[in-house]
C-alpha cells in the first residue's frame, strides 16, 4: 500500500523506480514537449486569502497543529465560518490577467499552474456544479468582465504562447458528499463517512467531481496538464475511488489527446510527472519532474510574507534544471487582485537573467557530472552550457577550473560572446578567464561549450 507522507502540509513525492510511464504516444511526445518549458508560474489564489492564513488547511482539525497557527483573533469554529463566508466579501478589483500574462513572459515563465479549487472547494471557475464559484452573486466579484478567474487567465496567458497547467483538488471540504454535515465535525482530511456503507453519497461525489473536471477540459480550451492535488484521495485509502481514469480517458478521446495528468503523490499510470513539494531532489531524476515550491515562504498569501531575492531565484532555478526537472514557482496574489510587489521585484531579476541565460535553460537535458560545488551543467544537443554560481561578491580565478566529460572545441561567454581561451586535461577544462569582465555580471555567468 502506497502511503502519502505530509509533514506540515508539505507532500513527498513518488521515487524513480516506481513511476509508471504514459502508454499513448501523444501523452509521451507532448510530456517530453513540456518538461523543456522548465519554469512554470504557479498560483494560490482563492477568498479565503483575504484572513492572511494557510489556504484550507486551517479546515482541517487533524492538521490543526501546523495549520491553525495564524489563527489568533478568534476561536477555531468561529475561523472556520468566517472562512467558508469569506466568497461573500471577495471583490480583487485590481484583478488584471493581460498585466498578469505580461509580468509572467517577462519574467521567463512558459506556463500556468493556477488553482482552479483547492481543498476547501471554492470554484474559481464557473462551474454549473455548485453555487460556491467565483461567478455566484454570493461573490461581489461575480460582475466584474474578469469574474471567471480561470477563463480570463487562460486567455491571457495563451494569447503569449504559454501553455496551461490545472490545479485541481480531489478533495472538496465543502461539499456534503466529501464532508457530510449530518456525521458531524470531519475527524481528518478523508472522507467523513464510511464508503462501504454509503455508496450512494460516494457515487454522487464522483459523479461531481468527474463533471468539473469534465467542464475544465470542455469549456476552457487546451490545456496541456492537468495537475490534481489531495494524494489521500485514491482506492486503497478508505476506498475514495474517484475512478479517474473514466475522466481522463473521456478527454483524451475528445478535445484533449495529448493531456498530461499529473496525480501527485499517488503513483501509477496518471502520475505523469512526479512533484516535490518545496524540495529538489539530491540527485537527477531520469523521469519527469517538476518542483513546485514558493516565492515566499507559504503557497497562500500572507500579509507578513518574506520573499526570495532574484540572485535566490537564479540558483534554485538552476539547481533544479541542473537534476532534469522544471520550477512550478508560486506567488499567491493579494486580496485586492494586485501581486505583493517584493515578489515582483524579484521575478523581474529573474526574467532579466533569463533573458541573457534562457538558451541554457529552456529545453535543455541533463548533462554529468551534473553540479558540482558552484557549477551547474545542462545539455542541448552536443553543445554544453556551464553555469557558474556567484557569491555575494561576483569573481572568477583568474583560472577557472571545472570538471568536463566531453571533448571542448570552443567556449564563449554567454553574457557577452567572447571567446574563452582554454586548455583541457583529462577531464578538467581549464578556462581563462582573467579578461572577463564582470561589472554587469550577476548571480551566475554561463559558459558555451562546442
Amino acid at each position: 500500500m502506497k502511503k502519502e507522507v505530509v509533514k506540515d502540509g508539505v507532500h513527498s513525492y513518488t521515487q524513480e523506480d516506481s513511476y509508471v510511464p504514459p502508454k499513448e504516444k501523444e501523452v509521451q511526445e507532448h510530456l517530453k514537449w513540456f518538461m523543456g518549458l522548465k519554469l512554470g508560474l504557479m498560483m494560490h489564489w482563492a477568498p479565503g486569502c483575504q484572513l492572511g492564513t494557510l489556504e484550507s488547511w486551517p479546515l482541517s482539525d487533524a492538521d490543526g497543529s501546523w495549520s491553525q497557527k495564524d489563527v489568533d483573533w478568534t476561536d477555531i469554529e468561529t475561523f472556520k465560518q468566517q472562512y467558508i463566508d469569506a466568497n461573500k466579501t471577495f471583490n480583487p478589483v485590481r484583478f488584471r490577467p493581460d498585466k498578469w500574462a505580461e509580468l509572467a513572459e517577462e519574467c521567463g515563465f512558459k506556463y500556468l499552474l493556477f488553482t482552479t479549487k483547492h481543498h476547501d472547494g471554492f470554484c474559481m471557475f464557473d462551474t454549473q456544479t455548485t453555487d460556491y464559484k467565483i461567478t455566484d452573486p454570493s461573490c461581489p466579484f461575480h460582475t466584474s468582465p474578469y469574474a471567471d478567474i480561470t477563463r480570463s487567465l487562460y486567455d491571457e496567458f495563451r494569447k503569449r504562447g504559454m501553455a496551461i497547467s490545472v490545479y485541481f483538488s480531489k478533495p472538496d471540504w465543502h461539499s456534503d458528499d466529501y464532508w457530510h454535515r449530518a456525521f458531524g465535525t470531519a475527524p481528518t482530511r478523508n472522507v467523513n463517512y464510511s464508503i462501504e456503507e454509503h455508496p450512494d453519497m460516494w457515487e454522487r461525489y464522483v459523479s461531481f467531481t468527474h463533471r468539473q473536471i469534465e467542464e475544465l477540459g470542455t469549456k476552457y480550451g487546451k490545456i496541456d496538464c492537468l495537475w490534481l492535488d489531495g494524494g489521500w484521495v485514491r482506492p486503497d485509502n478508505l476506498g475514495q475511488d474517484i475512478r479517474l481514469g473514466e475522466i481522463v480517458n473521456k478527454l483524451r478521446s475528445g478535445p484533449q489527446p495529448h493531456l498530461i495528468v499529473c496525480e501527485r503523490t499517488a503513483g501509477g499510470e496518471f502520475e505523469n510527472i512526479v512533484t516535490p513539494e518545496k524540495e529538489i531532489p539530491e540527485r537527477p531524476l531520469n523521469i519527469p519532474w517538476e518542483t513546485c515550491t514558493t516565492v515566499g515562504e507559504r503557497f497562500s498569501f500572507h500579509y507578513t510574507d518574506n520573499f526570495k531575492t532574484g540572485k535566490q531565484l537564479v540558483q534554485l532555478l538552476l539547481d533544479v534544471v541542473c537534476r532534469g526537472g522544471n520550477l512550478a514557482l508560486n506567488v499567491a496574489p493579494q486580496p485586492d487582485g494586485a501581486l505583493p510587489a517584493r515578489a515582483v521585484a524579484s521575478l523581474r531579476e529573474l526574467g532579466r537573467w533569463l533573458k541573457i541565460h534562457g538558451e541554457g535553460i529552456y529545453n535543455t537535458t541533463i548533462a554529468e557530472p551534473w553540479f558540482i560545488r558552484n557549477i551547474r551543467y545542462t545539455a542541448k544537443g552536443d553543445t554544453r552550457y556551464i553555469f557558474c554560481l556567484y557569491e555575494d561578491c561576483a569573481a572568477l580565478p583568474l583560472k577557472l577550473r571545472v570538471r568536463f566529460l566531453q571533448e571542448a572545441h570552443r567556449v564563449t561567454l554567454m553574457r557577452t560572446g567572447q571567446e574563452i581561451p582554454f586548455e583541457q586535461k583529462g577531464e578538467e577544462l581549464i578556462l581563462d578567464t582573467k579578461d572577463i569582465d564582470l561589472n554587469t555580471a550577476f548571480y551566475a555567468d554561463c559558459f558555451v561549450v562546442r
